[in-house]
């Protein structure tokens, strides 16, 4: 079984709300996946179950081979690492260490280690000199590095970002992509609610589309966003480089590198 696993879940508010309906995914450690789809298609609902801020109407969510069902959320939460979309709604320490130490400390892990955890996370988040500082005196965007911080400094396995993108100047986006390669590498899954196509098409080698309550695709970005049908009925825009790659004639291509290099070789076919 992968690490983490929904079975023919469903989620029904309680105002009667139908948000997803039947959702099966498997995520393995070591993937980097991203969810896409317009407002209303069931993203959040979907990841909030994955670490039991929600429970499923119907189905089953299953995380290291263990049933939600069966645990705790404050269990889940050493697992599956949730950053809000809105930093504001997580923080509520008085400086940007105690905000990042609170998960570690609520661990009760030792000191040293715990100041470990948040000295590396912060260097991760580009916070190192700003530790000190209340949370609320850096701009949105930076305490949106706040909040994921501190999930990261709680050492999950899953970590569940909503769109981190939003917001954020190129080099904030850069960074967020090197942090994502690196914790793929180091064997954790880092999944991705977005709007951001462009971002998807750098960093992810796989995307779920969710529509009408449902996960209608689970593939990678090439097969996604050239299948024209599947984003005409999800609502779904492609993003700005397979625009100029359809007005020059491509239908495979994906990265600017990728076209420029299609580019050259018609010329040089053409020159000889």
């Amino acid at each position: 079984m992968a690490y983490l696993s929904l079975r023919n879940v469903s989620y029904t508010y309680e105002n009667g709300y139908e948000a997803i309906q039947n959702v099966n995914a498997d995520f393995e450690l070591g993937e980097s996946v991203a969810i896409i789809g317009q407002n209303g298609a069931g993203k959040t609902t979907t990841v909030k179950l994955m670490n039991k801020l929600l429970t499923p109407t119907k189905g089953e969510i299953f995380i290291d081979g263990i049933s939600t069902k069966e645990t705790t959320t404050a269990k889940i939460a050493k697992k599956v690492g949730y950053v809000f979309q809105n930093p504001d709604d997580q923080i509520f320490q008085d400086t940007i260490y105690k905000e990042i130490a609170f998960g570690p400390k609520y661990q009760k892990l030792d000191n040293k280690v715990v100041e470990e955890r948040v000295n590396v996370a912060a260097e991760i988040c580009g916070l190192t000199d700003a530790l000190s500082e209340h949370p609320y005196n850096l701009p949105y965007s930076k305490r949106k590095f706040i909040t994921i911080a501190a999930v990261l400094a709680m050492d999950p396995k899953v970590i569940i970002l909503d769109e981190p993108t939003a917001g954020q100047d190129r080099e904030s986006i850069e960074r967020l992509g090197n942090m994502i390669k690196d914790l793929s590498e180091q064997n954790k899954t880092v999944i991705t609610i977005t709007h951001d196509m462009e971002f998807v098409v750098r960093e992810f080698n796989r995307v779920i589309v969710f529509a009408d309550k449902q996960k209608r695709r689970d593939a990678s970005p090439m097969e996604i966003f050239w299948d024209e049908q599947l984003l005409t009925f999800s609502h779904l825009k492609q993003p700005y480089i397979c625009q100029l790659a359809t007005i020059l004639g491509y239908k495979d291509v994906l990265t600017i590198e990728d076209l420029l290099e299609r580019e050259r070789g018609k010329n040089e076919a053409y020159n000889n």
